[in-house]
């Protein structure tokens, strides 16, 4: 019984066509740089938000949030770390 290929053919240049494009637009994007200074911050930042707002600076709130799970395949399968945190400052000002 001879096998069908032009539907997995039509599959396969289908993906081929969307892995191209991604391959190409991750390689025309600029490489980015990381700064030390910032990735320490980063990891000493307590889990959970926060919202602050400086009493010297008037209309600006900085918020910080960091998250910390391990994610378990089944009880005895693999297990993956992940951890996301970030920093956002925003500032209202009334324009001159």
């Amino acid at each position: 019984m001879p096998l069908p290929l032009a539907p997995i053919a039509g599959l396969a240049l289908r993906y081929g066509a969307v892995a191209l494009a991604g391959y190409a637009l991750a390689r025309s994007l600029p490489r980015g740089r990381i700064d030390q200074r910032a990735e320490d911050a980063l990891d000493e930042m307590d889990e959970g938000v926060a919202f602050v707002r400086p009493a010297d600076r008037p209309g600006q709130t900085n918020a910080a949030a960091r998250l910390r799970r391990v994610i378990r395949v089944g009880a005895t399968g693999p297990a993956w770390e992940v951890e996301a945190a970030g920093f956002c400052r925003v500032r209202i000002r009334k324009a001159t």
